[in-house]
């Protein structure tokens, strides 16, 4: 039986047509760069979730150590921020930025005033050393929380935290990086409050 050319034509198209060989690729094809987008974001935001609720441990530990001491150098402040370096590990500590402030609440007025503040910087080899410029200067009038005013004549150990996580695969987050700040209030421990004889503050009975 003799098949004209179109016919042969026709046979070969919708032979073509439900062909499914190459089915499976074409799909996976089409899946496959989705799949890539979500996996790498789900690592991202889960990285930056971790390193938020490190920075939130890290404001807890600078104000939890400092509270229990009855006198700090910048010795000591350092070594609390080389525990505030371990605790970030394994992401990069350099562009964290901390500090620990020791606060008065009048006992008539209930106003709030910093009597000292030393703020830490660790560079990207890791070293961690006192600030330049304290965050606060003695004497400044500062916010806290209620709960905290309510309570005069105390004192309280008041720290701050920033780090801003850069991703990986910053095009699909956040090209400048993600900001994360946190602070923690603690209640001296041992002591009335907390002196620091290097920041000119050496006496409770004298307040600023």
């Amino acid at each position: 039986m003799m098949v004209s050319p179109m016919r042969k034509m026709s046979l070969r198209v919708r032979s073509l047509l439900d062909d499914r060989s190459g089915l499976a690729a074409v799909e996976f094809a089409f899946v496959f760069p989705i799949m890539v987008v979500m996996y790498f974001g789900v690592v991202e935001i889960s990285s930056a979730i971790a390193v938020d609720r490190k920075a939130t441990q890290v404001a807890r530990t600078l104000s939890d150590l400092t509270s229990q001491m009855a006198s700090v150098a910048d010795a000591d402040i350092i070594s609390f921020g080389e525990a505030a370096k371990a605790i970030m590990t394994p992401y990069s500590p350099s562009p964290l930025i901390s500090s620990v402030t020791e606060v008065y609440v009048d006992k008539t007025s209930g106003v709030a005033r910093v009597q000292w503040s030393k703020g830490l910087t660790i560079s990207t080899a890791g070293l961690v050393t006192i600030a330049p410029t304290p965050p606060h200067n003695p004497g400044d009038i500062v916010v806290l929380p209620p709960g905290l005013v309510v309570a005069k004549g105390t004192f309280v150990i008041w720290s701050e935290v920033s780090y801003r996580y850069v991703p990986a695969i910053g095009y699909m987050v956040a090209k400048t990086g993600i900001p994360f700040n946190d602070t923690a209030y603690t209640r001296p421990r041992q002591v009335l409050c907390v002196l620091n004889p290097t920041a000119g503050f050496s006496d409770c009975a004298t307040p600023l």
